[in-house]
């Protein structure tokens, strides 16, 4: 659930670049047996993090870096969905894509012909996967289902009106690819039709 929204001062770009560009700040848990975990590490190396699992650490201490140099700072723990929705506003600035608008003679256009001075904002899909990364990242870092902020209803609805709004200004639409559906000898030969199935049963 959203509470009121309050302002909250911006970011600065020199903290968020180096939020991104600096090394992990959130240490791991310390594992329950020191010794074990050591004698254990000595004979064979734990296997590098996956891409993903990278870059939602980053997203995650990105972002709590961002709550840290609010006025006064936040804990996660206080964070609302209007932190979080605040917090995708503020990243636009460092978007690179173009979003034609409604004024513009290229709204619309796909591969508009020549430069404009429209602004440059964070991609409808960027976004997208950021807040699927934080939504994970928050529970897995303790914090309750219920109670998550990336998953709220508010953030799902922006996320929507930016996807709804690139789209147009873009001119490119956004549909879901459709499953190809698996062809066996069974629905070759009309086994797996339903009206067919259904035609024989009927007689």
């Amino acid at each position: 659930m959203c509470y009121p929204f309050q302002f909250l001062p911006f970011f600065p770009i020199s903290h968020f670049r180096a939020a991104m560009s600096s090394s992990s700040t959130i240490a791991p848990p310390a594992p329950e047996n020191p010794s074990a975990d050591q004698s254990s590490g000595s004979s064979a190396a734990d296997p590098p993090p996956s891409r993903y699992e990278s870059q939602k650490r980053r997203d995650w201490n990105t972002f709590g870096q961002y709550l840290k140099n609010q006025r006064p700072p936040l804990a996660v723990s206080q964070c609302s969905c209007n932190h979080v929705l605040e917090f995708l506003r503020y990243l636009d600035q460092f978007g690179k894509t173009k979003v034609h608008l409604h004024g513009c003679v290229f709204f619309g256009q796909p591969e508009p012909p020549a430069p404009c001075t429209c602004p440059l904002r964070q991609a409808w899909g960027s976004l997208d996967a950021l807040i699927g990364r934080l939504r994970a990242a928050y529970e897995e870092y303790g914090g309750s289902p219920e109670k998550n902020p990336f998953g709220d209803r508010a953030i799902r609805l922006y996320l929507r009106e930016v996807k709804d709004s690139q789209s147009k200004a873009r001119g490119i639409p956004y549909t879901k690819k459709k499953k190809k559906r698996k062809i066996t000898s069974n629905s070759i030969n009309g086994q797996d039709d339903p009206i067919k199935n259904s035609n024989h049963s009927s007689t």
